[in-house]
């Protein structure tokens, strides 16, 4: 298999049809709650009532829906987290064969260092997790650029050769108590603030976590997202401070481990 290719477990909706067409309800329901005709939904993903009936009472039993009466039912928190869990992987899929199998994206968007012509080769670089183009074919990954732009602007490449170099980032996770166990006033919100400024980019998840932050007088880059937005920010590089409370840990972390980013997590009761 290629390295670059996309790797599908057994669990996936593309390798199963159970798990596509829990999927595919999941999101029916989610779209008519809490008023879920099973026939409409049946009709809409091209299986029988019946086995909709089946698969809500499977449902159900995994905690993705709750049955609120005859033909109520709402998706729970687990099954929403199911659910974009999911996507995610389509979502890779779908960038993974239109970037590298059929080619439909061929042309990039990077920053330019310095005035750049249409048609000249550049060398690119990532800097603060952003790609940039500097004019030149010097460097160990290079493209043509088919816009023009002066410093600072986006500037289209195409072309590529090479490969970009840069170290994958990493995720200090600083864990704040949650309020029934003191919250953000346990934390050493004066090492939290130092931190802060070792760090590329700062994220909160968690109502105690953006407490600590707004007592500490830093402001958050992310807010909202944040599973996903510090696995990504790693991945181009960044290095990411974590403000996140207990019950929001194992979904970040899950996140860094699938795509092996390093990552710490401290106690802020005991920093």
């Amino acid at each position: 298999m290629p390295e670059d290719a996309v790797k599908l477990g057994d669990s996936s909706v593309l390798q199963s049809k159970r798990h596509a067409t829990r999927y595919q309800i999941l999101v029916q329901i989610a779209e008519r709650q809490p008023a879920v005709n099973q026939q409409e939904i049946a009709d809409a993903i091209g299986v029988t009532a019946q086995a909709v009936s089946d698969y809500l009472q499977g449902l159900a039993k995994r905690g993705y829906v709750n049955k609120q009466g005859r033909g109520r039912y709402e998706v729970t928190k687990e099954g929403v987290d199911w659910l974009i869990s999911h996507t995610d992987e389509l979502r890779q899929f779908v960038q993974h064969v239109s970037k590298d199998v059929i080619g439909q994206v061929e042309i990039e968007t990077a920053i330019a260092t310095t005035t750049i012509d249409e048609g000249e080769t550049v060398s690119m670089t990532m800097r603060d997790g952003i790609l940039h183009a500097i004019p030149g074919g010097t460097g160990n990954a290079t493209a043509v650029a088919v816009t023009s732009a002066t410093a600072g602007q986006d500037i289209g490449i195409t072309d590529f050769e090479g490969i970009v170099n840069y170290e994958i980032g990493s995720v200090t996770v600083v864990s704040i108590p949650q309020v029934q166990n003191g919250g953000s006033s346990t934390a050493d919100l004066d090492q939290v603030s130092k931190m802060a400024t070792s760090h590329d980019r700062l994220a909160v998840t968690g109502v105690e976590a953006i407490a600590a932050a707004q007592t500490a007088g830093i402001d958050p880059d992310i807010c909202f997202g944040s599973a996903r937005a510090v696995q990504e920010a790693a991945i181009k590089g960044l290095s990411i401070l974590l403000l996140c409370t207990p019950d929001q840990l194992s979904r970040h972390t899950d996140k860094l481990r699938n795509e092996n980013i390093s990552y710490e997590v401290i106690d802020a009761s005991e920093m």
